[in-house]
């Protein structure tokens, strides 16, 4: 993926990011930090839409729709040039995502001074065969002492920032810092340290004319507050300020997590009826979404068939096709999707009989049950096709966002461009799984036991403790003692499938079905691969899944999870105490790779799984060593 800095005469590329990166890593507003350079990538506006792929899922865009409104018109990928040009100065070379460079304010690594890059203190060394190579020099500077020429000195971002819980990001206020606020002094900074550690009391800033200095340490926590001014509202990819913002303004180092946390939706593209015709038009519907009559109809379904687009619709008649239409947009089929009701589709199709097919997005197979394991599992899936769609649909900073219904607890959610969204960055992965449904008279039965109800009651006061301590209301966001359970299984068996057959654990992820809110009653667990390169379609995993290979991986999870090599201490953690959202769980021996688990690592317990050391009266399993 390739990003660069647009300026009136040129475009400067400056790196590649991978394309995915830009939903979970560098997506609008978020900072992408380089050896030699830092730089913000722009809102949606300025990226070129015509080269961005369109992805269909309607599902998902449904899903969307929801939380920015119906002007989404549809979900692409970002653009990426085509490789195959090694001219680094033709156009094709030139296309990727725009950025611009940020923080404004750069560091000479030789004699310190801090000024603005477009302050003309500071040229730019491009690097057009390296991209990643280009970078800002100090074309002037005479050395740390002032007497030793040392020009073209390299000139780094300054690794200091500020933002606020509202989504916005600014400069560091170095001139108001130093002085201890407002004035009228005009003189150079410079930035030094005055000791061998790099800790925020031997980081100083110093003014040349007035020698005013001051260290880094009382810009963070409580002096934080008293030193730094009120938040400007600034959002750098938007180049616009908001009126007023009411947040205090926060420092925050260049490259931190806070910085930046992802919002995003996110679905499987599996078949939602039986009937072919209407999953196509679905599939499809970006071409038949203005259609208004049969004869529209008529010339659509040419084009499709002529450059092969969405194969299988030249078996069915225009009129077909039209009634269809008619159908969806009347709203007997299809309707608007909400972000807690995309799984319940999913469950639907997994505990069908015989799950309908969509080649080549879906493709299932059932198996038998482990032998060992037919009283508490009632049936195994193999999926060996998926694929899995993902949605950008804005970011917050300073806090993740919290998973809760309702919008006054959770952070305002930035936008990705100036005006509203007509389309989102998306990217989609194929890949393969297992899916495991538990037995739900023995869920009933395993969850009316006292030492599982004590758990739970342990656990409910844990996540209220939790979201106390955040201002959030604390009777909403349980998912229950059930989806704890379900939640620790998919861990130990990602955790036993990393060690058996050499996956990545990062591109192995889970997909909890817990829900028994309402009429639902959902109990089981996906577990698959989705991942961007081949990793996340090898076919190991569907091998796995079958009978004779899962009863010995659930066989050596269940017991490797019984004791951890931090037991004691872990299986007597109690969530109550601490105000934290699991029990027996730690990185030794149940927590996931961020990017496999849904919850952050959160609601987690091997006590009922198995016996543990502390608790050998809550477990779902009956372990034999």
């Amino acid at each position: 993926m390739g990003a660069g800095k647009k300026t009136i005469s040129n475009i400067t590329p400056v790196g590649d990011v991978r394309p995915s990166q830009l939903l979970w890593t560098y997506g609008p507003g978020a900072l992408i930090d380089m050896p030699s350079l830092s730089v913000v990538t722009q809102g949606i506006d300025r990226w070129d839409k015509d080269r961005c792929p369109p992805i269909t899922e309607a599902r998902l865009l449904s899903a969307v729709k929801k939380v920015l409104g119906q002007q989404v018109e549809s979900m692409r990928m970002p653009p990426f040039p085509n490789k195959e040009s090694s001219d680094p100065f033709s156009a094709e070379a030139r296309v990727g995502v725009p950025v611009r460079p940020f923080p404004r304010w750069l560091r000479c690594v030789k004699c310190g001074m801090l000024a603005e890059y477009d302050s003309g203190l500071f040229d730019i060394k491009e690097n057009r065969f390296r991209p990643e190579q280009t970078r800002f020099v100090h074309s002037m500077c005479r050395g740390s002492k002032g007497d030793k020429p040392a020009k073209n000195a390299d000139a780094v971002p300054a690794r200091f920032l500020l933002a606020c819980r509202n989504g916005h990001l600014d400069d560091f206020p170095w001139r108001y810092y130093v002085h201890g606020g407002h004035s009228t002094c005009t003189g150079g900074l410079r930035f030094f340290e005055s000791g061998a550690s790099l800790q925020t009391e031997n980081l100083w800033v110093k003014c040349d004319e007035c020698d005013a200095k001051r260290n880094l340490a009382q810009a963070f926590g409580k002096a934080g507050k008293e030193n730094l001014p009120a938040c400007r509202g600034r959002h750098p990819h938007l180049d616009k300020y908001d009126s007023s913002c009411e947040e205090d303004a926060r420092a925050v180092l260049l490259g931190a997590t806070n910085s930046w946390f992802p919002i995003t939706l996110s679905a499987l593209a599996i078949p939602l009826t039986r009937d072919p015709i209407i999953q196509l038009v679905q599939d499809g519907w970006d071409n038949f979404s203005d259609v208004e009559s049969v004869f529209e109809v008529k010339a659509i379904l040419k084009v499709l068939v002529k450059n092969a687009i969405l194969p299988g619709i030249d078996q069915y008649s225009a009129e077909e096709i039209w009634s269809v239409i008619e159908a969806i947009n009347n709203g007997e089929v299809g309707g608007t999707v909400t972000q807690e009701d995309i799984k319940g589709p999913e469950w639907e199709v997994f505990i069908e009989p015989n799950p309908p097919t969509d080649w080549p997005h879906f493709l299932s197979e059932a198996t038998s049950v482990p032998a060992k394991y037919k009283k508490q599992i009632s049936n195994v899936l193999l999926l060996k096709r998926l694929r899995e769609v993902n949605a950008l649909i804005g970011f917050t900073r300073v806090e993740a966002p919290e998973e809760s219904n309702n919008p006054d607890e959770q952070p305002p959610m930035a936008s990705l461009c100036k005006d509203t969204p007509t389309w989102v960055p998306a990217s989609q992965v194929h890949g393969e799984g297992i899916f495991i449904c538990f037995n739900e008279d023995e869920l009933n039965q395993w969850e009316q036991i006292p030492a599982v109800q004590v758990i739970n009651e342990k656990l409910i006061n844990g996540h209220k403790g939790w979201r106390l301590a955040r201002g959030l209301s604390p009777d909403s966001g349980y998912p229950g003692v059930r989806y704890v359970l379900l939640h620790t299984i998919a861990h130990l068996l990602i955790r036993e499938l990393a060690l058996e057959c050499g996956y990545n654990a990062a591109s192995i992820r889970e997909r909890i079905y817990g829900d028994t809110s309402g009429e639902n009653n959902q109990a089981g667990i996906l577990i698959y691969t989705a991942a961007a390169d081949s990793d996340g379609t090898l076919g190991g995993l569907v091998e796995l899944g079958k009978a004779e290979n899962l009863e010995r991986l659930l066989h050596q999870a269940l017991n490797r999870a019984r004791v951890c090599s931090s037991d004691p201490l872990c299986s007597e953690h109690n969530p109550e105490k601490d105000r934290t959202l699991h029990a027996a769980a730690c990185h030794a021996c149940t927590f996931a790779a961020e990017t496999s688990c849904e919850k952050n690592n959160r609601y987690l317990d091997r006590a009922l799984v198995v016996p543990t050391l502390d608790n050998d009266g809550a477990a779902f399993f009956e372990v034999d060593c």
